[in-house]
């Protein structure tokens, strides 16, 4: 049996709320060297401290996707695959800034695809269940009617169709399209309703739930369900120009405060009128990505504890 060659992997955004975790969670019975590139404009300084000791190396360096020489970081760290998770990843703020958003996560994923494709280096991409909108009924990687509602949407929808144009051209990259995001990893962002409904509670503040949205459905993607997904990918060498939904379970706004109130019953709820944060309605088939042997392994109270268990001193002020 032949033995195969370990990797190095460059992960953009590497200090970000998945990629603080992620650094921290690779398979080092894959890995050689984790090159971890962030351009610190969130100031996560935090994520680079107290680093595992793995069997890998860590190298961290600080720039700018836009600026970036890819070509030469490539080449000359010998760089086999790049997890690219750099990105403007507010679906609701990005309404305020669409130029960004299409320069960081269109222009940024060209700049970063273009580089990989000339270096024959496989590219892992995250896209979003975002992409598809409101849909009537449960939909697959086969919908033909996608809706996405807001810039990042359709800079990740752009993304994924650039990407398909280099498949003809050799590039070797997978897609996979998140649902939303929850769970605890140093690098937290709180623009996602989980996570902001956790902080709002943990703090003893009301949650404001839009009337309508109370029984909307939206996929869910459990954090250590996507840092498995990732490490699944790169263990089955899975960069075959495929898209597939990669997604813990589709919870409803009632699911996701029921389970909140399991760890503060005393949990206040303000019903308003008009829409809050992206309350679109839509359920996701994953079974393309199960079907390969992927199990997600997360849910609700798993996610939403951890959050509750890292924020516990404060919660017993608001019990």
């Amino acid at each position: 049996m032949i033995k195969r060659k370990k990797l190095t992997i460059l992960v953009t955004g590497a200090l970000g709320h998945i990629g603080s975790k992620l650094i921290r969670s690779l398979d080092n019975r894959l890995i050689d060297e984790v090159v971890l590139f962030d351009n610190l404009e969130s100031r996560r300084f935090p994520s680079l401290y107290n680093l595992p000791k793995k069997k890998f190396k860590f190298r961290f360096i600080q720039d700018d996707i836009l600026t970036a020489d890819f070509d030469a970081y490539l080449k000359d760290m010998g760089v086999t695959t790049v997890i690219h998770l750099a990105a403007i990843t507010d679906a609701e703020g990005s309404l305020k800034i669409p130029e960004k958003v299409e320069a960081v996560n269109f222009h940024g994923l060209k700049r970063v695809a273009d580089a990989c494709l000339k270096a024959k280096v496989h590219l892992f991409f995250p896209s979003t269940t975002s992409v598809y909108g409101s849909q009537a009924l449960r939909v697959d990687e086969t919908c033909a009617e996608l809706k996405p509602q807001s810039p990042y949407a359709e800079a990740k929808l752009n993304s994924e169709i650039y990407l398909r144009g280099l498949k003809k051209k050799g590039l070797k990259f997978v897609i996979c399209r998140f649902g939303t995001i929850f769970g605890h990893s140093v690098g937290m962002r709180y623009d996602t309703a989980v996570n902001r409904f956790t902080w709002q509670a943990a703090t003893g503040l009301p949650l404001t739930v839009w009337k309508t949205a109370w029984k909307q459905r939206r996929p869910y993607l459990y954090l250590g369900d996507a840092i498995r997904a990732i490490n699944f990918i790169l263990k089955k060498d899975l960069f075959n120009g495929e898209t597939y939904n990669v997604v813990t379970k589709n919870f409803t706004v009632e699911d996701v405060i029921k389970t909140i109130r399991q760890f503060i019953p005393k949990l206040a709820v303000n019903y308003v009128d008009s829409a809050i944060m992206n309350q679109l309605s839509y359920d996701v088939d994953d079974s393309k990505f199960r079907k390969l042997g992927f199990k997600p392994t997360g849910n609700l109270k798993k996610g939403i504890g951890e959050k509750i268990t890292s924020l516990k001193g404060i919660i017993e002020n608001v019990l």
